[in-house]
């Protein structure tokens, strides 16, 4: 644990009388030797998840017996200055007649921030002769932390040293009060943007939004009907917290709930993680969700998500995700945010749609189209004019509820409509119920989604260790056979090849950027062109020294793992360490041969049980081949939720 001793301001000109009321508590309100709590009073750091390079709020809460009444406090909280940072503290409880307060003004509540050395200091005192002490169950305060753009995946821990007064002292009425501490684990995940910074048009970080576009309001075919509908925050219903207009629009039935904004801001002091908009009874009508860009923002750095849920889907969007700064930027930074209206909405696929969706089924033959296509889409307007949120930084999940009657096993893939009508695979896996079966769909951007059967076998496969994965992964148009159906499982695979099978397990159809990628090998009009493309935007590859990509070179294991260890950073699969590198590759006899660059990529394939290796050995240089590839892609899909 890290022990301040330079960095630590015994007492600051601007803090020394309170620092000298909370240490010596006397001098606040007298103190009885020898008196005990019959229980003690217990403070909870929240525990927290965050992306690198994002930040994240962790609440700290008092919870007392009701005969305690603590009248002051100091503690020093201690973090990982490598992998952390305190953005700021929020005051939550300073006592009555006093406002919150910011860092060294005269008052009853302060903080001192080091982020250099790793800890941040809060002492409070009720200076009112304790007349406001803290309440039974409070939240004292809350720390905004973030996680450093270069933090690995993996825990670290808000600490305090209970056994030194100066950095944890609790104080009674009546006695120096016995205080217990819990919580405190922040949870790193790998930034889902695949390593990029924060999305912008033409970056290759991942999420953009369009330019700007004349909004196009059509006019309703029938009167507009508004009645109060109720939301849920974090679960708890709010009463008169939203209204619902319905009117036909293009012979569509649509419903707007308008969610009163200044309401659920005021939820997020205590927590907000969810806001849920169940809007049922439409049947196959339109749902859109409409919320101000100042509510979305406040929820952003919450870390909190909307939650649309209609009769015919459900969509599920982490507010920080709809990217409001790059909103804003197009619309202009003086805009106001609670004047930028932003619509979420889950919306029946037009019938020129439906029709594309089935002209491409019926090209790639023996394919049925499940259930009617849908469109989940995020817009932003602000006078009269809109931005669709098309692209995003991490997987954003929604579903597609079936009908009735609909068996979900007769369901291999979600798939999305490309401009040039054809249909390809976004990750799906389809959940049973009790009623109505679910597919849930991941992906990186809006799109319109349909649901396919189009099983998939082959006759070279039947008896072979591949055979599940194989056929899972072609009746998911992931991988597809070499003649007339034979897979060929034993045959070794190109790089261009292995590098287009990863792109459409994970459903990546599209560059995230428009930086060209220059191989001196990779041929324009090439089948591969648009592959290799798309793989060097979202930074799973990077070609050889004297700028070629080899397409057509055969790919080692270590080759196919290097790439595949980028993927699980874009997936939010914790990669191996250096200590874990060393542990897992020593379980093999042929370690030694792994060389230098793909050993981490390797070891963290095997930490994820993506490889297994044969007879006690890796064979990193060895051609890694059809079946192995479909196995390694499926699992990795599996391991990150995906399918």
């Amino acid at each position: 644990m890290f022990q301040p001793k330079k960095k630590r301001p015994r007492i600051r000109k601007t803090m020394s009388g309170l620092i000298a009321l909370t240490l010596l508590s006397s001098l606040v309100l007298p103190s009885v030797a020898g008196a005990e709590p019959m229980e003690p009073s217990r403070v909870q750091f929240t525990d927290v998840s965050v992306q690198a390079g994002q930040s994240v709020h962790v609440p700290v809460t008092l919870k007392q017996p009701d005969y305690s009444a603590v009248t002051a406090y100091n503690m020093q909280i201690d973090y990982d200055s490598s992998v952390l940072e305190i953005v700021r503290i929020t005051p939550k409880y300073v006592g009555g007649n006093f406002p919150s307060i910011v860092e060294n003004n005269e008052s009853n509540f302060h903080y001192k921030i080091d982020n250099e050395a790793g800890w941040v200091r809060i002492i409070w005192a009720d200076l009112t002769a304790g007349e406001h002490p803290v309440p039974m169950e409070q939240q004292l305060f809350d720390i905004e932390v973030k996680a450093k753009n270069n933090a690995a995946p993996g825990t670290k821990k808000l600490t305090v040293n209970r056994e030194d007064a100066e950095h944890w002292s609790f104080t009674n009425v009546d006695y120096e009060n016995y205080t217990e501490l819990s919580g405190g684990t922040i949870t790193i995940t790998a930034a889902n943007s695949g390593g990029g910074n924060s999305g912008s048009p033409g970056s290759s970080s991942g999420g953009s939004v369009s330019p700007t576009t004349p909004v196009v309001t059509p006019v309703p075919s029938t009167p507009a009907v508004t009645k109060g509908v109720d939301i849920y925050v974090n679960g708890q219903k709010q009463e008169q917290s939203a209204t619902a207009t319905t009117s036909t629009v293009n012979n569509l039935v649509t419903t707007t709930v308008h969610v009163d904004n200044d309401k659920v801001i005021n939820q997020i002091g205590s927590g907000l993680r969810t806001l849920l908009l169940p809007i049922t009874g439409t049947g196959k009508g339109a749902v859109v969700g409409e919320l101000n860009g100042k509510l979305i923002k406040t929820m952003e750095g919450s870390n909190a998500e909307v939650v649309i849920q209609t009769d015919n889907g459900t969509y599920t969007l982490p507010a920080n995700q709809i990217q409001v700064d790059q909103i804003l930027n197009q619309f202009g930074s003086t805009v106001p945010l609670e004047d930028i209206t932003i619509q979420i909405a889950i919306v029946p696929s037009a019938t020129s749609k439906q029709t594309a969706i089935q002209a491409a089924a019926d090209k790639l033959k023996n394919t049925t189209v499940i259930a009617a296509p849908v469109d989940f889409e995020v817009k932003a307007i602000w006078n009269g004019q809109q931005v669709n949120v098309d692209r995003f930084n991490s997987y954003v999940e929604r579903s597609i509820t079936l009908p009735e009657g609909v068996d979900g096993s007769k369901i291999t893939t979600g798939v999305v409509l490309q401009p040039d009508g054809s249909l390809l695979h976004v990750p799906t896996k389809v959940i049973k119920g009790n009623v109505q079966d679910s597919a849930i769909i991941n992906s990186l951007t809006n799109s319109t989604y349909a649901l396919i059967y189009h099983p998939a076998t082959f006759s070279d496969v039947t008896s072979h260790w591949s055979r599940d994965d194989v056929q899972d992964l072609a009746s998911r148009l992931i991988v597809q056979g070499t003649g007339e159906n034979v897979f060929a499982p034993d045959r070794s695979i190109t790089r261009a090849e292995f590098t287009a099978v990863l792109l459409r397990g994970l459903g990546l159809h599209a560059p995230r950027s428009t930086e060209a990628a220059s191989f001196t090998d990779v041929k324009t009009g090439s089948w591969y062109e648009d592959e290799v493309q798309t793989a060097v935007s979202y930074g799973l590859i990077s070609g050889y020294a004297d700028d070629s990509f080899r397409p057509n070179s055969e790919i080692t294991r270590a080759e196919a793992l290097t790439i595949v260890s980028r993927a699980m950073k874009l997936v939010g699969l914790a990669q191996a360490d250096a200590s874990e590198t060393t542990s897992l590759l020593s379980a093999y006899s042929d370690s030694a041969k792994v060389q230098a660059w793909a050993a981490e990529p390797v070891a963290s394939a095997i930490k994820q049980e993506l490889v297994q290796g044969a007879d006690g050995k890796l064979m990193s240089d060895a051609d890694i081949s059809r079946a192995q590839s479909a196995a390694i892609v499926k699992r990795l899909l599996a391991k990150a939720g995906l399918i």
